[in-house]
């Protein structure tokens, strides 16, 4: 049998990563389902505190040098990889000195609260799908995981839709609980009008200041499935998600989530047991 491919698009992934409930799941999940059923590769931030020579990072020169306009700017995409032991499994990081700089004794916290971070989502996910088209690997699955990834459904579903790389891409948004206060840029929506999509995309985010809720729900409204990973997950999120009616996993106990998810994932890709 043919591993089906699975893409993981983290927020958080230890141990590049000072260990917390999302970065330690941000491995442990993929790891879990890693394996001759599924082919898993993680996609993540290169925030500046990851310690590079530490963690053996390098950079993949063959993926890097492509130019990503962001609000008609041009940002070079870099690309970095290391190898997540036991498993051997692939992770890849995406670069910028524009968005991720260097600043180890900051820490993560620090970094998510940039001002820049509607563009840094937009770079990000960007960058994650030039990537994959480059390395020529489609996925059956996108696993988007956290707030930094929830750009990635409204690109696949709009931007990339016809792309063949993506075109029977199965995109499931795991929920998690990490949040960040106030809004993104105001002019968030005009700098992705700029990015070729038009209102009928983006009408999830019209109405408003685009916050933690807005932004979560336009993942939902994109995703093909919803996964809630933990108990203390925003209700509003939870509610709004088992409202839109999209196939929904909701918590599971940590020793039963290998096979609930590949279970899950069967079920999404259309090949359930009998």
């Amino acid at each position: 049998m043919v591993a089906q491919k699975v893409l993981f698009i983290s927020q958080e992934v230890s141990p590049y990563l000072p260990d917390t409930p999302m970065s330690i799941l941000g491995r442990t999940i993929p790891q879990s389902i890693h394996g001759k059923e599924f082919e898993v590769r993680i996609f993540t931030p290169k925030y500046g505190c990851i310690n590079e020579r530490r963690n053996q990072l390098h950079e993949v020169i063959r993926l890097s040098g492509m130019n990503l306009i962001i609000d008609d700017n041009d940002h070079p995409l870099i690309i970095k990889v290391a190898t997540l032991l036991p498993s051997r499994m692939q992770v890849y990081f995406i670069d910028n000195d524009d968005y991720f700089q260097v600043m180890p004794e900051k820490g993560l916290e620090t970094e998510l609260l940039k001002e820049d971070n509607d563009e840094r989502l937009m770079f990000f996910t960007t960058g994650v799908i030039e990537t994959a088209k480059k390395l020529r690997w489609p996925p059956a699955v996108i696993h988007c995981s956290g707030w930094v990834s929830a750009l990635a459904p409204l690109y696949i579903r709009r931007k990339y839709a016809e792309d063949p790389t993506f075109r029977d891409s199965k995109v499931i948004f795991a929920l998690q609980p990490e949040s960040f206060e106030g809004s993104l840029d105001p002019r968030f929506v005009e700098k992705l009008r700029m990015s070729d999509f038009v209102d009928e995309d983006l009408r999830g985010l019209l109405d408003g200041d685009v916050d933690f809720l807005a932004l979560n729900k336009i993942a939902i409204d994109y995703a093909d499935a919803v996964i809630q990973v933990t108990e203390d997950v925003d209700p509003a999120v939870v509610e709004y998600a088992k409202a839109s009616g999209k196939p929904f996993l909701g918590v599971v106990d940590e020793a039963d989530r290998k096979e609930e998810y590949k279970e899950f994932y069967r079920t999404i890709i259309g090949e359930d047991e009998d």
